[in-house]
């Protein structure tokens, strides 16, 4: 049996610029649905667009830069660069009184999160000794953990100052500190990945054997709400604009007590039995979004987010060949059915409300599960354990 590894210190590293890039994140994504809907006016279906502006090119691109690292050697640069953009993008928000300008900004931001995704998990497999799940699951963690400091933060500062435009700006502005943070720990304390020259043959054909389940997966998240949606929902149902981030705090809060916890079961059973399980919970979040049964929704919520994720990575960690194209596939998958899924949403949900919306996210759901037992029944999809 193999002696387990202390988590390597650049994964360490690693963790912490999550922790304060997802603190900025939160503290913008907390309050931003509100900040479009109700303080600048504009419809559920704006919303949908920004979402799908934000989800596509945070997703999309790291198909191209996944392929860039793989093509190329370059791991760090992508990293760095990335979290700089996001850092110094968030802050603009505060000029923003247009869904348009908004639009922009988040495209902008999430352009960062493209440049830096699909590189910074290829250090964090460089560097799981593995043990991928494991790895995985504590990057994840402190990942999750700063999401949850910065929606506390954005809590507190409703809830003692009050639900202000003025207040939301300099929310914004205020990302700029953790962001920058982030920066200067992955420029001093991550190394690059160790490359090694017999590994330079591109061969994507070795990698067409994961495709199935990554599929599977995107149509999933096609009808599967965006958090943000529900954000709305929350609202829609009678919660206080102070508490709101709350909501977020509690979908956080789910997601980084399970994880590491997630990532070990990865490792013992495999990945694809923990997205099966992924499933499940999303269909039960969204059952209990249709009830209003918005506490449930948010817990179930995050329990697929982390679930499906943390396998997923350690999936294309532990199976792939060409890590850096699978992990920009995997995330450019999720944005081309993220961002249709987010416009049809907005668009449903607008013209016959939220429960007609739901409704159609409940059939389609349950309609990729039928299909994800149909390929498994025919063996297209293995449940083996990671090699």
């Amino acid at each position: 049996m193999k002696e387990k590894q202390g988590i390597d210190r650049n994964i360490v590293a690693l963790g912490l610029v999550s922790f304060f890039t997802d603190m900025a994140s939160s503290m913008v994504t907390s309050i931003l649905p509100i900040f479009i809907v109700y303080t600048l006016h504009e419809g559920v279906d704006k919303l949908g667009v920004i979402v799908a502006v934000a989800t596509f090119v945070s997703y999309a691109f790291r198909v191209v830069f996944g392929y860039l690292s793989d093509r190329y050697h370059m791991v760090k640069p992508f990293v760095v660069s990335g979290y700089l953009i996001s850092a110094v993008t968030k802050p603009l928000l505060y000029y923003s009184h247009a869904w348009q300008s908004v639009a922009l900004l988040r495209g902008l931001e999430r352009m960062g999160k493209a440049v830096r995704s699909a590189t910074k998990d290829m250090l964090i497999s460089a560097y799981s000794h593995g043990e991928s799940g494991r790895t995985f699951g504590f990057h994840k963690t402190l990942d999750i953990a700063g999401e949850l400091i910065g929606s506390l933060l954005v809590f507190v500062l409703l809830y003692t100052l009050g639900e202000s435009e003025a207040l939301f700006r300099d929310i914004f502005a205020m990302t700029l500190i953790p962001g920058l943070c982030a920066v200067v720990i992955v420029i001093f304390y991550v190394s690059d990945a160790p490359y090694r020259k017999k590994e330079a043959h591109f061969d994507m054909h070795r990698d067409y054997a994961l495709l199935p389940l990554l599929f599977l997966y995107f149509a999933f998240i096609f009808f599967m709400f965006n958090d943000s949606f529900f954000l709305i929902k929350a609202k829609e149902a009678g919660i206080s604009t102070a508490y709101i981030p709350l909501l977020v705090v509690l979908l956080n809060l789910t997601q980084t007590l399970v994880s590491y916890a997630v990532g070990i079961k990865v490792d013992e059973i495999g990945a694809v039995k923990i997205v099966t399980l992924s499933f499940f919970f999303g269909i039960l979040a969204m059952c209990a979004l249709y009830m209003d049964w918005i506490i449930p929704g948010f817990i179930a919520l995050g329990l697929f987010l982390v679930g499906s994720l943390n396998a997923l990575r350690a999936y294309i960690s532990d199976h792939a060949y060409n890590k850096g194209t699978v992990y920009g596939i995997l995330y450019g998958g999720v944005a081309l059915f993220g961002a249709l899924g987010a416009v049809v949403t907005g668009f449903i949900w607008k013209h016959f409300g939220s429960t007609s919306a739901i409704t159609f996210s409940l059939l389609g759901m349950m309609t990729v599960v039928v299909l994800y037992a149909v390929l498994y029944r025919l063996g297209k999809i293995s449940i083996g354990k990671p090699s």
